[in-house]
C-alpha cells in the first residue's frame, strides 16, 4: 500500500510540476521537480517511506528513458560526430575520474584513493534529461546539441564499469589496470554487438508476427514499451553493460523499415503517444526522486557539530571547478582538433565562448545519485567488518555537485548563448511554427483514416488543409510546388496498374489504355522530359504483352472481375486511386514535401473513389453522420491543442505565441458547442 501511495504522490507531483513549469519560465523543469521532491520528503516523509533503490532505478527509469532517447536520436549526425562523442562518453570520463579522484583524496585524506575515484567515476556521466532540457533555454549549435546527446547515451557505461572497479579496489584493497581496460572493453562492445543482435530480433519477430496476420496495434506497441526493460535484464544477466544494450537496441530497431500503409501510420501514432507519456511521466519522477533523496543526503552531515559546514561547501566548489575544468580543457582540445585543416577557424572569444557552453550543458543529475546509493554499507575483510570509508560524505559531496552543476546549466548557459528575442524573428518563428501545427494536425487525421470513419475525417482534413492554404497566404510563407509530386504519383499509378495486368488481375486491353492516359499526363507536366524513363515503361509493357500472349497459350484464365469494358475502366480507375490515397497517406509523415499538398492530392483521389465506387449519400446518411462529423471535428481540436503544447515544450513557439493558438482553439471549441 506505501509503494502505491508513494507512487500516486510521485504522479501528482509531476503535474504540478508541469504547471509550475509555466509560470516559471526561466527555471529549468529539473530544477522545479526538484524542489518539489525536497518539499514531498521534507512534508511526507513521516507518511510514507521514500527510499532509492539505484538498481530498480536504473532498470524501472533510465532503462525507457534512454531507450527512447535512442530511437529518437538523429542517427546521421551521431555518425558523423562519432569521434568527438566518443571521446567525451569515454575519454573525458576516464579523466574525470582520475582529476576527481586525486583531487579529493588529497583534500580528504580520510578518504581513500579507491574511493574517491569512485566519486569521480559517478560524476562521470551526463544526464541526459538535464542535458536535453538546456537546450530550451538556450542557443545551443547543431553540434554542440548531438555531442551532448551522443555523449549522455553512453557515457553511463564508462562511469558505472569505473565505479565497480574503484569498489572493487575499496573492498579488495587491489586494483589492476589491465584487469579494468579488459573488462571495460568486454561491458562496453559486448553491450553493443548484443544490442545489435537483440533490435534485430526483436524487429524480425515484429515482422514474423505481422506475416501471422496479427496487425494488432496494442501487441506491437507493448512490445516496444517492454523492450528496454527486458534488454536491460539481459545485459546485467550476461555481464555486460545493461545501458549501453539498452541504446544500440533502440538505435538498432529505429533503423529498421515500418513498412507503408493506413496500419503503420496509425501504429507509429499510438507509439509515439504512448512514449510521450511514458517519458513526461518517467523524466519528472526520475528528479522528484532525486530530489527527495537530497534532504537525507544532506542532513545528518550538515547537522552534524563535528564537521564545519563551510568546508562542506568548499569542497564542493572545488571538486564542481575541477569536474568542469577538466570538461572545458577537454572540449577546447576537441574543438581544436575538428577545425584543424578547415578554411576558416573562429576567433579566440568564440572558441572560448563555445567550451564555456559545453562545459556547464554537461550537467550530472539522477544517474549520478544512484551510483552512489550503491555504495555498499560495510567492508568484509574475512575476521572483521568494517564501514563503508566516508560513504555519507561521498554521497553528500555527489548530491551538491549535483546541485551544482543543474543550477549552472540552468542560469550560466543562457547568459553565454542567450536565445534571439528580436520581436521580428520570434513572430516569424511562431508563425513557421503554427504552420508546423496544422501540418501535424493533418498527418495524424490523416494517419487516423480507416473505411469507417473516412466519410467524417475528410471533410476536416480538408478543411484544415484550406485553414493552412490561408494562414501561409495571409503571412506571406514561403510555399511549395506539388507538381514534381503530382509527376511522382502519376508514375505510382502507372506502376501499380502494370502490376495489376502483369499479376492477370484487369484485362490488358483497358490497363494499357488507362497506362497510356495516364502517361500522356505525365508528360504534359514533365515537358517531355526523362524520356529514358518512358522508355523503360516502354519495355516493361511489352514484357507483359508476351507474357500475356504466353499465358494464353497455356490456356490460364484472367482472374474474375467486371465484365463490360466501361466497368472495366471504371474499376481500374477506382483501384488506382485507392493505393495512390493509401501510399500517400503511409508517406505523409517522413515525406519532404509540405503535408498540406498531400492532403489536397488525397482528397482529389478520395473524390475520385467515391464518385466511382459508392452511390450519392442519401438524407437519412447524412443525418446519421452528423454525430460523427461533430466528434471528428473535437477530435481535430483536441489534437492540435496537443501539437500546440508538443512545440511549446520542445521550444519551437514563444510562451506568448502557443496562448495566442491555444485561445483560438478553444474559440473554435466554444463555437462548436454553441452550434449543438
Amino acid at each position: 500500500m506505501a509503494a502505491l501511495e508513494l507512487a500516486l504522490v510521485l504522479l501528482v507531483v509531476v503535474l504540478a510540476s508541469a504547471v509550475l513549469d509555466q509560470l516559471i519560465p526561466h527555471v529549468s523543469l529539473p530544477l522545479i521537480q526538484i524542489s518539489c521532491g525536497i518539499a514531498v520528503a521534507i512534508f511526507a516523509q513521516s507518511q510514507i517511506s521514500i527510499t532509492l533503490n539505484p538498481d530498480l532505478f536504473l532498470v524501472l527509469f533510465i532503462a525507457p528513458l534512454l531507450f527512447h532517447e535512442a530511437r529518437e536520436a538523429d542517427k546521421t549526425s551521431l555518425w558523423k560526430n562519432r569521434r568527438t562523442m566518443l571521446s567525451y562518453a569515454i575519454g573525458l570520463v576516464v579523466a574525470i575520474v582520475l582529476a576527481v579522484g586525486f583531487a579529493v583524496n588529497a583534500l580528504i585524506p580520510s578518504i581513500p584513493l579507491a574511493a574517491a575515484f569512485a566519486l569521480g567515476a559517478a560524476l562521470g556521466p551526463t544526464d541526459p534529461v538535464a542535458v536535453a532540457s538546456v537546450s530550451k533555454n538556450a542557443s545551443i549549435s547543431e553540434r554542440q546539441q548531438t555531442t551532448l546527446q551522443g555523449e549522455s547515451l553512453l557515457n553511463d557505461a564508462s562511469g558505472i564499469v569505473s565505479f565497480q572497479f574503484a569498489i572493487a579496489a575499496v573492498v579488495t584493497g587491489t586494483f589492476s589496470a589491465l584487469e579494468a581496460i579488459g573488462a571495460f572493453l568486454i561491458e562496453f562492445f559486448g553491450a553493443l554487438l548484443v544490442g545489435i543482435a537483440f533490435g534485430f530480433l526483436l524487429v524480425k519477430l515484429a515482422e514474423k508476427v505481422r506475416d501471422l496476420g496479427l496487425e494488432n496495434t496494442t501487441f506491437h506497441v507493448l512490445l516496444e514499451v517492454l523492450t528496454p526493460f527486458i534488454a536491460y535484464l539481459i545485459g546485467e544477466a550476461i555481464g555486460v553493460s545493461g545501458v549501453i544494450l539498452v541504446v544500440a537496441c533502440g538505435i538498432t530497431m529505429s533503423l529498421a523499415p515500418t513498412g507503408i500503409g493506413p496500419r503503420a501510420s496509425r501504429m507509429n501514432i499510438v507509439s509515439s503517444s504512448v512514449w510521450r507519456v511514458i517519458t513526461f511521466a518517467f523524466n519528472g519522477v526520475v528528479f522528484v526522486l532525486l530530489g527527495t533523496q537530497l534532504p537525507h543526503a544532506f542532513g545528518d552531515l550538515w547537522l552534524d557539530e563535528g564537521i564545519n559546514s563551510l568546508s562542506l561547501l568548499v569542497y564542493i566548489l572545488v571538486i564542481t571547478a575541477i569536474m568542469h575544468g577538466m570538461r572545458f580543457i577537454w572540449t577546447l582540445a576537441s574543438d581544436a582538433f575538428a577545425h584543424r585543416g578547415a578554411g576558416e577557424k573562429p576567433g579566440l572569444g568564440q572558441r572560448m565562448r563555445s567550451a564555456l557552453v559545453m562545459t556547464f550543458a554537461g550537467s550530472k543529475g539522477a544517474i549520478t545519485l544512484a551510483i552512489m546509493l550503491s555504495l555498499p554499507l560495510y567492508i568484509n575483510h574475512g575476521a572483521t567488518i568494517d564501514n563503508f570509508p566516508q560513504r555519507d560524505l561521498l554521497i553528500f559531496l555527489a548530491s551538491g555537485v549535483i546541485l551544482v552543476s543543474l543550477l549552472l546549466a540552468t542560469f550560466v548557459v543562457p547568459l553565454l548563448a542567450p536565445r534571439k528575442v528580436d520581436p521580428t524573428e520570434s513572430q516569424v518563428r511562431d508563425s513557421e511554427a503554427a504552420a508546423e501545427i496544422l501540418r501535424g494536425v493533418i498527418e495524424e487525421l490523416t494517419a487516423r483514416v480507416t473505411d469507417e470513419n473516412r466519410v467524417a475525417l475528410s471533410p476536416i482534413i480538408l478543411q484544415y488543409t484550406e485553414r493552412l492554404e490561408r494562414f501561409k497566404e495571409k503571412r506571406d510563407l514561403e510555399d511549395e510546388s506539388d507538381e514534381e509530386l503530382r509527376v511522382k504519383v502519376l508514375e505510382w499509378e502507372q506502376e501499380y496498374v502494370l502490376e495489376l495486368i502483369e499479376n492477370d488481375e484487369v484485362p490488358p486491353v483497358e490497363g494499357y489504355q488507362y497506362v497510356s492516359r495516364v502517361a500522356r499526363v505525365e508528360a504534359m507536366l514533365k515537358h517531355g522530359k526523362n524520356r529514358r524513363i518512358a522508355f523503360t515503361r516502354w519495355l516493361r509493357r511489352q514484357r507483359t504483352i508476351v507474357r500475356k500472349r504466353w499465358n494464353k497459350l497455356l490456356g490460364r484464365k484472367q482472374g474474375e472481375g467486371p465484365t463490360t469494358a466501361g466497368s472495366i475502366r471504371r474499376d481500374i480507375m477506382a483501384r488506382a486511386a485507392e493505393y495512390v490515397v493509401d501510399r500517400l497517406a503511409a508517406e505523409m509523415p517522413d515525406s519532404p514535401v509540405q503535408s498540406e499538398k498531400i492532403s489536397q492530392l488525397i482528397a482529389e483521389y478520395q473524390r475520385t473513389v467515391i464518385l466511382l465506387r459508392g452511390p450519392a449519400p442519401s438524407i437519412t446518411a447524412i443525418t446519421q453522420n452528423a454525430d460523427t462529423d461533430l466528434d471528428a471535428t473535437r477530435l481535430a481540436l483536441r489534437i492540435e491543442l496537443e501539437k500546440i503544447q508538443q512545440a511549446y515544450d520542445d521550444g519551437l513557439i514563444s510562451r506568448a505565441g502557443a496562448r495566442r493558438m491555444r485561445e483560438a482553439v478553444y474559440l473554435m471549441q466554444l463555437d462548436l458547442e454553441d452550434y449543438l
